[in-house]
């Protein structure tokens, strides 16, 4: 018997608890506790920022202060706000060329409105949820952007390292490049050079010795020993000047064309959004490789980094800052010194403060030579020689250079348009390129496509496959990856006429590989997973046994097609209800020996040596409709699969436990070595619904007595001090998919009850995922904790493999 306990009330729209709960009380509300990883990691952070935020300062030609302003507003609001909780925000050296031309288009003031302006776009923007459009940015782009930006940089700051005045442009500072080599300023130089060989040298340091000091950021010693140098030597040279801020000036009313307002705001939208979102992909790729930070820092939410960064460009612009966006130097640096949340960030953005109002004597002793070194090295290292050899091998070499070229000698904006148009003709380009070959090989007819095969390439293609004699043998090869319905429809009116005429034709893919048969009324036309229900064939009508005629046609239903599937009659509906299931069976096995073993067996046979090494636990509900082979995209082998009613954990050491899903934990960790193991639930779970109404007393049937492993995630959806989870941003549409959404989070706790899986946590082999499947929609969200909530959130499309590569160059 289970004693009664007092209920208390509740939301209305949440279930009331009906037996005792399984899991223990609700903690009180957490304090504000900085982990002492997050407190250095924000040391070293600050450490780097600050020279950098007054060397972007004065190559943009704004007030110094105002880079420590915008370090601020990046550190605390940013940090706080954004939705990467590792990614640290600041001024940024893709932004110096566009704050630059804008300085000296409109002045500081207006400038200032103008970041103003830009932030309240990107808080739009976040607000409408297009984050991911910007991810859409071909790299060669991004990439030919932020080369243009650093050859502009580099070239202007060689000036003042040269101890004289930059230039307007490019082209000026070229051409004024040998007079100013001419009348070189000889301390400045030397500040610049020493700075310089302390940026390089000093994170190649050897030995042990050199292993403790590399903790210390270059750049900071770079600056700090050319102004110590400076100041022990008496070396007469300009410094660096921050006036009372008193006197700091504020936003101010943009003057000037509308339209030349409004596309300034647009460059600095695009610039800063682009770079952030970027910024915060190549994170999650850091954050990734570290296990201790599985489960404790979740993947980035770009919607909600867009607002973030667009409140900071507010705050920033309002105080007189420069614009701010996500940095990748100080992010890496801030990932690799172990931080463990977002406090590290915010921090960093306090000890800016303090040394904005307490430092100013220190700072004003730095060479602003020294600065411009630093920031010069910056620039040269944004032409980076991987992205060059990515661009290279992806053979988008020209955008890459159509787009930096703009950049340098047009502008950021016209560089970017010039570098998208390009890429657009580009695309379109290869689009239209198909070569299509025709020869014969021992009286076989070999029709090789190559490229796309586009309505554009119909006319080439239907002259070749008419120079194909009738009644021979052919072999059609296609190595693109996609085809239009105008070709298909030319080539499968061809093959239906030579087939008619006495010939063969094998149409296959890359490597030689079938994609598809020979389309006769007599042949299926279904889906390859559609043989398990309301499978219809255009032989329905046709005299003979049922069995062989679902036997010939299933040889083309486990290949795919680009017909669309027949509705069938009523007639055909009556006779596939009154087929026996198990003539669907043997169906199934028919296709599977004919068609898809011997694309198999040589891998069966592999692993049926080799033994199974599966790299997860899959533990899923054993609905019908979640093929977890087609949504994970796994193959014989990876997965370790455990699927029971309802996808629960039940706790270990209980009475009511079960051994069947213990066992099989312990035997997917400590035996096999899975490196994850991941809890999908799905929309519409059956189990969900029963627990929703489930009632007290009653006969004990086997699947309540199973159910009852699921009522602690039933009390935890209706604890009132512990918040709902949501899905990609909104609410559940109803309880039933909050109680699914619930019933994750709460198998992953009793996932970490089990002591196998709590010892392979603690030696960090092991990662737990959660994840959520909508069969409606086809969308699978997978579970990403912050600040104490649970969001199921989209997976992503974009591969971020170069974007992980900013982190790897300062920029």
């Amino acid at each position: 018997m289970s004693a009664c306990v007092p209920t208390r009330a509740t939301d209305p729209t949440r279930p009331a608890q009906l037996n005792q709960p399984h899991n223990p009380p609700p903690t009180p509300p957490r304090r504000f506790r900085v982990a002492g990883a997050d407190l250095s990691a924000s040391i070293a952070v600050f450490l780097i920022a600050l020279p950098l935020s007054l060397g972007i300062a004065l190559a943009t030609g704004a007030p110094l202060q105002a880079g420590l302003v915008a370090a601020a507003a990046g550190g605390l609001v940013a940090g706080r706000l954004g939705g990467s909780p590792l990614q640290v925000s600041g001024p940024a050296a893709g932004l110096t060329l566009v704050t630059a031309e804008l300085i000296h288009r409109y002045g500081w003031r207006a400038t200032c409105a103008i970041t103003v302006l830009a932030g309240l776009a990107q808080l739009g923007l976040g607000c409408l949820r297009v984050a991911r459009t910007a991810l859409a940015v071909s790299p060669a782009i991004v990439h030919g952007m932020l080369a243009g930006i650093g050859v502009t940089i580099a070239v202007a700051q060689l000036h003042i390292v040269l101890g004289g005045i930059p230039q307007s442009s490019v082209l000026d500072n070229l051409v004024a490049l040998p007079d100013q080599v001419a009348r070189m300023h000889a301390a400045a130089m030397s500040m610049s050079v020493l700075t310089l060989v302390l940026l390089l040298a000093w994170p190649r340091l050897p030995g042990r010795a050199g292993r403790l000091l590399r903790k210390v950021p270059a750049a900071l010693v770079a600056v700090a020993g050319a102004t110590l140098t400076a100041s022990l030597a008496g070396l007469t040279l300009p410094r660096v000047e921050l006036p009372s801020w008193s006197s700091h000036a504020l936003a101010g009313l943009p003057e000037g064309p509308v339209l030349g307002v409004a596309a300034a705001v647009l460059t600095v939208t695009l610039v800063c959004s682009v770079q952030s979102l970027l910024g915060a992909v190549a994170v999650d790729k850091l954050v990734s490789g570290r296990p201790e930070l599985q489960g404790r820092v979740g993947r980035s939410r770009l919607d909600r980094e867009l607002l973030g960064q667009g409140a900071a460009n507010v705050v920033s612009g309002a105080l007189g800052g420069l614009p701010v966006a996500g940095v990748a130097v100080r992010s890496s640096a801030n990932v690799r010194a172990g931080a463990v949340s977002r406090n590290s960030t915010i921090l960093h953005g306090v000890f800016v403060v303090i040394a904005a109002l307490l430092m100013v004597p220190i700072l004003e002793l730095i060479p602003l030579a020294s600065l411009a070194a630093l920031v010069m090295a910056v620039g040269i290292q944004m032409v980076s020689l991987h992205h060059i050899r990515t661009v290279t091998r992806h053979r988008e070499m020209l955008v890459y250079v159509v787009t930096t070229l703009g950049v340098v000698f047009i502008g950021v904006l016209e560089g970017v348009a010039l570098g998208v148009s390009v890429a657009v003709g580009v695309a379109l380009h290869r689009l239209s390129r198909t070569r299509i070959t025709h020869e014969e090989k021992e009286g076989v007819h070999h029709v090789h496509v190559r490229g796309q095969l586009t309505f554009l390439a119909v006319p080439r293609l239907s002259r070749t496959l008419h120079l194909v004699p009738r009644g021979t043998d052919v072999v059609v090869q296609l190595d693109g990856s996609f085809m239009d319905h105008a070709a298909y429809e030319s080539l499968q009116d061809w093959q239906s006429v030579h087939v008619a005429q006495g010939g063969t034709v094998d149409l296959g893919g890359r490597k030689g590989t079938r994609i598809a048969e020979p389309v006769h009324s007599e042949h299926c036309r279904c889906r390859p997973w559609t043989p398990w229900r309301n499978h219809q064939c255009d032989t329905a009508a046709e005299p003979g046994p049922w069995l062989s005629d679902a036997s010939d046609a299933s040889d083309a239903s486990n290949e795919p097609s680009h017909a669309p599937s027949h509705a069938p009659s009523d007639r055909q509906e009556e006779a596939i209800e009154a087929r026996p299931s198990g003539h669907q069976l043997v169906r199934g096995i028919s296709a599977f020996q004919r068609n898809t073993a011997p694309l198999v067996r040589e891998e069966l046979a592999r692993l049926a040596r080799e033994g199974q090494r599966p790299s997860q636990l899959f533990l899923t509900c054993a609905d019908s409709r979640l093929v977890t082979s087609m949504i994970t995209s796994s193959g014989p082998g990876d997965l370790f699969v455990v699927r029971n009613v309802g996808n629960l954990v039940p706790l270990p050491g209980k009475e009511s436990g079960d051994d069947s899903v213990a066992a099989a934990i312990e035997y997917a960790v400590d035996v096999l070595k899975v490196r994850s193991i991941t809890v999908c639930g799905h929309s519409g779970c059956g189990a969900m619904q029963a627990l929703l109404a489930s009632e007290p007393g009653g006969a004990l049937t086997p699947l309540k007595r199973w159910l009852r492993h699921g009522q602690p995630s039933l009390d935890r959806m209706a604890d009132d001090d512990r918040p709902w989870a949501e899905i990609a941003g909104r609410a559940p549409a109803d309880a039933v998919e909050q109680l699914c959404l619930t019933n994750v989070v709460q198998q992953l706790e009793h996932l970490r009850a089990h002591e196998s899986v709590a010892r392979a946590l603690r030696e960090g082999v092991l990662e737990l995922q959660g994840m959520y499947f909508h069969v409606g929609e086809a969308q699978a969200y997978l579970l990403a904790e912050t600040d104490g909530s649970e969001l199921f959130d989209h997976v992503g499309l974009f591969d971020p493999a170069d974007a992980a590569e900013e982190l790897r160059h300062p920029v």
